[in-house]
């Protein structure tokens, strides 16, 4: 029940006294901060008896502050123990010095973040560094001792990061192929060489779009995932308790995934080239009218295997990234929410940036052997 603030003035044996009752509180205040001031200026010798106020809140007791003054000594207050820190603490926030408005920006500025971000970029080198000789190490262990692999976190891995993509992989690629044969068709059509559409679909998809749509999907699918459950367990302190036990974190949580990526990702190559090239068939059987085995048949005599294999030749490689990534993101997670969620964004623009690099590095490489 609310009770509108009130006070009321008398006399003791200590002096004038003003003694409070009701809510104190910016809904129940009222004009009685206006009549407190006024009473207080009537008996400056004045003390005052909150006990039997009800509620008090921030603003009843800046009222209260006010109308006293900022020299009134808080010992000639008698309250409860929770309005005495309330009052104390509303008095010392109104003493605190305002906040200096932001400094306008300068050269000197502009020089300061740039060399804090030159820092902050020779750190996070050093950081994986650290953190690709670490997992080095424990590959090299794992090669040389296989029983120190731990199988069913493995399988459970390559089930989850692998296998459980192949829904999504098989569908992205197969309208990207369709895609592909739509445009290859229409732009051909124009120089009456609509039939050279089957060679682009094969070459597209074979060649590039198979492994940089998994991998982007696995990036984000994959990564973000690795990079949230160890965050998640760094949060816990369930990664220092493995160290206390004993046990190496990179041999129980990163191993695991990185070869869980490994072993699943040329499965999943070859299931976004065969949905991509069945996309393209679509297309050209539909709208060029060319049947599957005109189809197949010029994918067989004109593109050819050597085009998947150079795309399987990238997949290692994107698995290691993908994953590395994606579990060093989550390694350095700090205490916080906030923290997890950046590092789980950085993972995945990192892990598609460093996708679209190494298979633009490729490109170069492959094109200067002729392959």
């Amino acid at each position: 029940m609310d009770r509108p603030a009130e006070f009321s003035l008398s006399t003791s044996a200590q002096g004038p006294q003003l003694s409070f009752s009701g809510d104190w509180t910016a809904t129940q205040l009222g004009s009685a901060d206006t009549a407190l001031a006024e009473a207080v200026q009537s008996a400056p010798d004045v003390t005052l008896d909150l006990r039997r106020v009800h509620r008090m809140d921030t603003a009843g007791a800046y009222a209260i502050l006010r109308a006293v003054g900022e020299d009134f000594a808080l010992g000639r207050i008698e309250a409860r123990p929770e309005s005495l820190r309330l009052l104390q603490l509303v008095r010392q926030a109104g003493a605190a010095e305002p906040t200096p408005p932001a400094a306008p920006p300068s050269l000197s500025s502009l020089t300061v973040r740039i060399g804090k971000g030159v820092v902050d970029m020779a750190l996070e080198a050093t950081e994986t560094m650290v953190f690709l000789g670490h997992l080095l190490v424990v590959v090299m262990r794992a090669i040389a001792n296989p029983r120190r692999i731990r199988w069913p976190a493995l399988v459970n891995l390559m089930e989850r990061a692998g296998f459980d993509a192949l829904p999504i992989v098989a569908t992205t690629s197969f309208f990207i192929g369709a895609v592909v044969g739509l445009l290859g068709a229409n732009m051909l059509r124009q120089f009456g060489a609509q039939v050279f559409a089957v060679e682009l679909i094969g070459i597209a998809v074979t060649r590039e779009f198979n492994i940089i749509i998994t991998a982007v999907l696995l990036a984000g699918r994959s990564a973000s995932a690795f990079a949230a459950e160890i965050g998640s367990m760094k949060m816990q302190q369930e990664i220092d308790a493995m160290q206390v036990l004993g046990v190496d974190p990179y041999e129980a949580l990163v191993f695991p995934r990185f070869g869980a990526l490994l072993l699943t990702i040329p499965l999943l190559t070859f299931v976004a080239t065969v949905a991509g090239l069945f996309g393209g068939l679509v297309v050209t059987w539909s709208v060029l009218g060319l049947g599957p085995s005109f189809f197949f048949q010029r994918i067989v005599d004109n593109v050819g295997a050597q085009h998947f294999w150079v795309a399987l030749s990238k997949a290692p490689v994107m698995a290691a990234v993908i994953a590395g990534i994606g579990c060093r993101q989550g390694l350095e997670v700090g205490g916080d929410v906030e923290s997890l969620g950046q590092r789980v964004t950085a993972a995945v623009v990192h892990a598609i940036f460093a996708i679209i690099l190494i298979d633009a590095a490729f490109a170069l490489v492959y094109m200067e052997l002729g392959i």
